[in-house]
């Protein structure tokens, strides 16, 4: 093992365990919830009806060389393909918005990415690589019938389809990513920006085993109240509770869990630096960015152009990390302005 990769590891180690520890006493401050945790009924046994509703589109599996894909699609087939990749704690279901909205010109895929929902959950850290991620979407691709797409990624899924369109220009058309910033931008102020190393402390304690898993599980996925929520902790607009109990019930359904979804964060950060990530991408970009995102800085996306050659920014202001959700009208807007330009 090259040095830097041991001084790397120590590093995430050191401050996992740091990050760790303070989540750990923190505990002692909620008894109640850690406790009454132990004992609380979900009330997520049954899928909400909002997960069925036709509007949406139909439902459907695709076979890929590693996993089998679960999605839903909606638009006619045969008109040009949107890919709709969302990110964590997500699944398909985060893009409801768009499948509604652009099925009027487009054929409209949203997928459960390898790990989350209805997809397969393949064990193993080294199973959720960027690498991987990205040859997904290139097998999925010609599965669904097509040469190229629209492709749009919402935090995750915005790393994977900047990765992506950077190995694999030719099978994007037009790329639109919602906060999430350019990997090597984040890599760099996670290195030389205080700010946005204390803003990703859970970057580093997702790295640890188990923990992370139990406290975002425990007490019926009551974690999931605090994270689909804005800077003031009010509920997000545009996210009613048959919603929130749709996230629940697919995150706590026998099988399913976080582990698949914690291991993207674990595999980035234990995997080796790829170089290609400095190329600047040739696809046409739009970054649409909620500016009340409590977890990404505002000014990651200005930094991204670095790496973008034809690169659009819209900010929306009162939208929080989940932009496509609270402010859908203005992300749809935006969308529309760009595709058809």
């Amino acid at each position: 093992m090259a040095l830097k990769q041991v001084v790397k590891l120590i590093a995430v180690t050191i401050f996992s365990c740091i990050y760790s520890t303070l989540v750990f006493i923190s505990l002692f401050f909620r008894p109640k919830w850690l406790i009454g945790g132990f004992f609380k009924k979900s009330k997520s046994d049954h899928p909400p009806k909002c997960l069925s509703d036709p509007s949406l589109g139909t439902h459907g599996y695709i076979h890929l060389e590693e996993v089998r894909l679960h999605y839903v699609a909606a638009g006619t087939e045969g008109k040009p393909l949107m890919l709709l990749v969302h990110g964590f704690p997500e699944f398909w279901y985060s893009w409801r918005y768009q499948l509604r909205e652009f099925s009027k010109e487009f054929r409209v895929v949203a997928i459960d990415q390898r790990g989350y929902g209805d997809s397969d959950k393949p064990s193993g850290v080294s199973s959720y690589k960027i690498d991987k991620l990205c040859q997904d979407l290139k097998q999925l691709i010609p599965a669904l019938g097509y040469r190229d797409c629209v492709l749009v990624g919402h935090d995750w899924g915005g790393a994977v389809v900047f990765n992506f369109a950077n190995k694999h220009p030719e099978m994007v058309k037009k790329l639109i990513v919602l906060n999430a910033p350019h990997g090597a931008v984040m890599l760099k102020e996670l290195m030389t920006s205080y700010k946005q190393f204390f803003m990703s402390w859970y970057m580093f304690f997702f790295q640890m085993p188990y923990l992370p898993e139990f406290l975002l599980q425990h007490n019926c996925c009551s974690s999931l109240n605090a994270m689909f929520r804005d800077m003031d902790k009010k509920p997000l607009k545009n996210c009613t509770e048959e919603d929130l109990e749709a996230y629940k019930y697919t995150f706590s359904k026998k099988g399913n869990g976080f582990t698949g979804p914690l291991n993207y964060y674990r595999a980035a950060m234990r995997g080796d630096l790829d170089k290609r990530m400095f190329t600047p991408i040739e696809v046409p970009t739009l970054i649409i960015w909620g500016v009340k995102d409590v977890a990404l800085n505002k000014n990651l996306p200005e930094l991204s152009k670095k790496y973008i050659k034809d690169c659009t920014i819209k900010y929306v202001e009162e939208a929080t990390h989940w932009v496509q959700m609270d402010a859908y009208e203005d992300t749809n807007k935006h969308i529309w302005d760009f595709v058809k330009a």
